[in-house]
């Protein structure tokens, strides 16, 4: 393929034909089996007595819809030309998840959630039979959760190079010592599986010293010390957990892979990750538009509407062009992971990623701006979807990590 064909190909960003039926078939289920529910789901959740469990009647509603998914066919999209998923590309399912980052419990009911896809990402092509009988096939299946292990309190973890949670290994044992925190999920009662970013050999190169390994939930020695608060809220139950690892033992076979190749595993992990996150983004961001609006067409202040006041229609103006922006830049890092695959096609995710959370937070504090007071109220998602959003910029590394990788290779260009 010459350049100016990679080019096009590279631009062509319309979702198949094949995917279109897909695609109206979920917006239909959010409709239908999703929103309906919603409310009542969070409204079950309020006062219950253990903060770190699920209420009565919470599950089942959210089993009922997860079941209607699966039998509509519309389950682990996530998984482009997986065996075990429903083959898509990334470029088709941008424009699923685009749709699901409108709905709170969208992605959970077509087993879509974060942190479990990319665990399932990772199992899928790199676990033993053995670990994808025990763990990824009830992942697939929707029946637990996972969380995924890495950052830590000690050290800057934006450059995972830094790691120092320890495993080494006893016999057949890997022992494992060492803390983490930020581990989200990790706190929700169906939380099973631990993939731990862990340095077994220290005296390897710097991109050679950590592995990646299986930890259950239940073994002895792994305590969760409690909650980190993400702008003042725990998230319970699913949380984002301190954790302490002492003494952990756990099978010698429970590495991914093999020794050393923790940062192989981390690169085919984090690219689709990434890209979920940003393309729930842009869904979360068009519902911040459309309350912008809602709100600046139906109050008056000055004997106007609000957005007619002051450059309030430009703000709504920039919110779209900005979220068409961004839609472009996801659409096309899609294809690129398509196209090159995820190593090649790692600017453009960058790109994305550092883009996308940046001005989608923009928008949402725009609209909270244009709502008064009730904008950081519990009477709008806006405060929620800004913590939500603003956390991003860290969750998925910080925004200097991605545009460090977008500027060396422009300079690598000259």
């Amino acid at each position: 393929m010459t350049e100016i064909e990679l080019q096009a190909e590279l631009n062509d960003l319309r979702m198949s034909k094949e995917a279109q039926p897909l695609f109206d078939a979920v917006k239909r289920h959010i409709a239908d089996n999703v929103d309906p529910i919603t409310e009542e789901f969070f409204r079950l959740g309020e006062g219950r007595a253990d903060r770190w469990s699920w209420a009565p009647g919470q599950l089942e509603l959210l089993e009922g819809a997860k079941n209607k998914a699966k039998a509509a066919g519309l389950w682990n999209f996530f998984l482009p030309h997986g065996d075990t998923g429903t083959p898509l590309t990334n470029l088709d399912y941008a424009y699923i998840a685009a749709e699901l980052g409108k709905s709170p419990l969208a992605s959970e009911s077509l087993n879509c959630s974060a942190p479990d896809t990319g665990n399932m990402e990772v199992l899928e092509m790199v676990g033993t039979p053995a670990q994808k009988e025990r763990w990824l096939k009830p992942l697939l299946n929707g029946e637990i959760r996972s969380a995924y292990v890495m950052t830590e309190p000690g050290v800057a973890s934006s450059d995972a190079s830094n790691l120092e949670t320890s495993a080494v290994l006893d016999g057949d044992e890997w022992v494992i010592n060492g803390e983490k925190y930020f581990i989200s999920g990790a706190g929700d009662p169906r939380c099973k599986i631990l993939i731990c970013m862990l340095k077994t050999n220290p005296e390897a190169s710097r991109k050679g010293q950590h592995s990646q390994i299986l930890v259950p939930m239940d073994t002895p020695g792994v305590q969760v010390l409690g909650p980190m608060r993400v702008f003042g809220a725990d998230h319970a139950p699913q949380g984002h957990m301190h954790m302490r690892f002492d003494n952990v033992r756990v099978p010698r076979e429970n590495i991914l892979l093999g020794e050393g190749r923790g940062f192989e595993i981390s690169q085919m992990r984090l690219g689709p990750g990434r890209i979920h996150h940003c393309m729930r983004t842009i869904g979360k961001a068009e519902v911040a538009l459309d309350l912008m609006v809602k709100r600046g067409n139906s109050r008056t202040a000055f004997g106007r509407p609000l957005s007619q006041l002051g450059k309030n229609l430009e703000v709504i103006a920039r919110a779209r062009v900005e979220i068409e922006a961004m839609r472009l830049i996801v659409l096309k890092a899609a294809k690129a992971m398509d196209l090159l695959g995820n190593r090649e096609a790692r600017v453009w995710v960058s790109m994305a990623k550092a883009m996308v959370p940046e001005r989608a937070c923009q928008i949402i504090d725009q609209a909270i701006q244009i709502h008064g007071a009730t904008g950081i109220s519990h009477w709008t998602p806006l405060a929620e979807l800004y913590a939500d959003v603003r956390h991003l910029r860290f969750a998925d590394g910080p925004d200097e990590v991605h545009y460090m990788v977008v500027g060396r290779d422009e300079l690598a260009r000259h």
